[in-house]
């Protein structure tokens, strides 16, 4: 199966050598060319890695590294201009799984590329949270009870995944939000209470007594660590 990439880059110049370089590889790649739109992408399709540029027009990389990472585990390889190392540390810790400095040989890029999705099929089991009789498939962005998937949007999905992925914590809705905030904020023209409901209904046994995504008064929403 061809493994799709997604790259985030603003010099369209460099994006079409890369993409030239990456699907004469046997790589399938969509370009967008800043961040939010690359974070729209990203929550509509499926990908296996994103090449991640550091300097965006509209938000820093390591904003949108921090984004991917809290709804999704894709390898992330991040290209910087920047001769500071902090950033590359910084981007690493924010779980970027690699870096490549400005300029490369389109050589490495397409080495360190394979290397990272090398290790991140090694590790595919992780894509799946397991919860009782509840699953949350991360690379399928799909949850599914007893084995039958459950009718979710994008930002539910990504609301289910965020809640999960801090499973035993309470989380208020302003955290919620910017968690889950790839897509521009009107995206949620409802608030997160009507996104929780239609999460309730669609993995609860009963959405009135729900015993998964459970509402702390005053302070927000824990999802629970224990199920059957």
């Amino acid at each position: 199966m061809t493994d799709r990439i997604l790259l985030i880059e603003d010099d369209h110049r460099l994006a079409e050598m890369v993409r030239d370089y990456l699907g004469g590889a046997g790589f399938r790649v969509s370009h967008a060319e800043n961040g939010s739109a690359g974070l729209a992408l990203h929550a509509r399709e499926a990908f296996d890695a994103i090449v991640l540029d550091l300097m965006l027009p509209d938000m820093d990389g390591l904003d949108v590294c921090r984004r991917v990472r809290a709804r999704a585990g894709t390898p992330i390889l991040m290209l910087t201009a920047r001769g500071d190392a902090m950033d590359r540390v910084i981007g690493l810790e924010m779980g970027a799984d690699d870096y490549l400095p400005k300029p490369f040989e389109p050589r490495e890029l397409l080495a360190r590329l394979r290397a990272i999705l090398r290790r991140g099929k090694s590790g595919r089991s992780d894509d799946v949270l397991r919860f009782g009789r509840l699953e949350i498939d991360r690379a399928a962005r799909e949850a599914r009870l007893d084995g039958e998937a459950r009718p979710l949007t994008s930002h539910q999905f990504g609301l289910l995944l965020a809640l999960a992925e801090h499973a035993g914590r309470v989380m208020s809705r302003e955290v919620l939000m910017d968690l889950v905030k790839a897509a521009p904020l009107e995206a949620f023209d409802r608030s997160i209470d009507v996104h929780i409901s239609r999460i309730r209904a669609a993995i609860e046994d009963d959405a009135k007594k729900p015993r998964r995504v459970i509402t702390v008064r005053g302070a927000g929403y824990v999802f629970a660590k224990a199920q059957d």
